[in-house]
């Protein structure tokens, strides 16, 4: 088998982590992976060691660079003794680099880079650095693989080079996330819904550049039109100690009608129990995957234009510029008057589309022939049925 090492920076829930959980779980047993988070194993480690696969941490810590502390990715390296390193966000890829220079034997080394760079100030100032370094280095991996093209054209703009890109989207589980109105129903009366109060939601952990405040203010523009609305908002740090969020859902408006349930494991259910799912990103998103995820629930979606985010729905939802809650609140509205029947229609669209162009194993076969490619093996053909 041939043995494959993924880097990543760290291993807490978050969009890229995500998709290499997927991506780990559709091993067909061809391949021999394992996984070396940067810090701890957060929450996505406990689920790949589940699968059988070993995690290594390093124990860095966020924020606080330690070049001796980076050194101990030769033990990995040395004692897995990968045929190829994949790197995924920026520090990790920067790693996988590094990790290359130790392997015993020349590997091709892979970069993964799953967000957009419209706005590098957005960034901290370490990771800022970290991403001018990978502009200058980007000419030695085997190839850069984006999840989106505008992630792509945006970062050969900083400087990454263009003849190493590869574009691979997202892929989508659609036997984990699929319409489910048992799920919608059981769901709905835990909290306590009725059926025909329309549930909108936000799945991103709590960070600037998913604008949480945005779509709250977008939540309190909805709520003073239509009264039987409710809010939910899932993700990791989404509690009412962020002060952010207090203060949004402390407006009159809103008060009692918005739903913070942190980080849950039950967001199969939880997405197939909306009746309208929103991306308010600011900056930064590259293919969200919880857009992608509604989708295969059939939940219509409403997104800001970035990232690929727009592509991602087609005609399926409804589009509106970033860090523009009068234009989000519009659209969701749009979308709240259209009635339960038409966001069913676009709902149905919407898993089609997913289902066809973003299932899981589609993209994780462009993963496999990426890598059988730079290892000179034979690419397996598919037999048309």
């Amino acid at each position: 088998m041939i043995r494959i090492m993924h880097i990543t920076t760290g291993l807490t829930t978050g969009g890229a982590e995500m998709m290499l959980l997927r991506l780990l779980s559709t091993n067909n047993g061809d391949w021999d992976p394992a996984v070396v988070s940067m810090m701890d194993e957060g929450t996505i480690g406990p689920r790949i060691v589940a699968l059988g696969i070993p995690v290594y941490s390093l124990g860095m810590r966020r924020g606080r660079p330690n070049p001796i502390r980076a050194l101990s990715i030769v033990l990995p390296i040395r004692r897995f003794r990968p045929h190829v390193i994949v790197g995924w966000m920026y520090h990790g890829n920067l790693m996988a680099s590094l990790g290359g220079v130790f392997s015993p034997t020349r590997v091709p080394v892979f970069w993964n880079i799953q967000q957009a760079l419209d706005d590098i100030a957005g960034w901290g100032q370490l990771t800022a650095a970290v991403i001018r370094a990978g502009a200058y280095l980007s000419r030695y991996p085997a190839a850069v693989i984006y999840n989106t093209q505008v992630g792509a054209k945006q970062h050969e703009a900083f400087g990454y080079n263009a003849r190493k890109r590869i574009i691979i989207p997202p892929g989508f589980d659609c036997k984990t996330f699929h319409p489910d109105d048992d799920a919608r129903r059981q769901f709905r009366a835990e909290l306590g819904i009725h059926e025909d109060t329309v549930l909108i939601g936000l799945v991103a952990r709590y960070h600037p550049m998913k604008d949480h405040a945005g779509f709250l203010q977008a939540a309190n523009i909805v709520a003073r039109i239509h009264p039987n609305v409710l809010f939910l908002l899932l993700g990791n740090g989404i509690t009412a100690e962020e002060s952010a969020l207090g203060k949004f859902i402390a407006e009159p408006q809103v008060a009692n009608r918005v739903l913070l349930l942190g980080e849950r494991t039950d967001t199969p259910r939880i997405t197939a129990a909306l009746d309208i799912a929103c991306s308010a990103s600011a900056w930064g998103e590259g293919f969200s995957n919880a857009v992608g995820e509604a989708m295969a629930c059939g939940i219509p979606c409403v997104v800001t234009d970035v990232g690929d985010s727009s592509y991602a729905i087609a005609n399926t939802g409804i589009s509106v510029p970033p860090r523009d809650p009068q234009a989000l609140a519009h659209a969701i509205g749009r979308l709240i008057n259209a009635g339960a029947a038409a966001r069913r229609q676009l709902g149905a669209a919407a898993r089609r589309r997913v289902e066809h162009e973003f299932s899981l194993p589609v993209i994780a076969r462009q993963y496999e022939d990426l890598y059988r490619e730079h290892l000179n093996l034979p690419v397996p053909t598919v037999k048309s049925s």
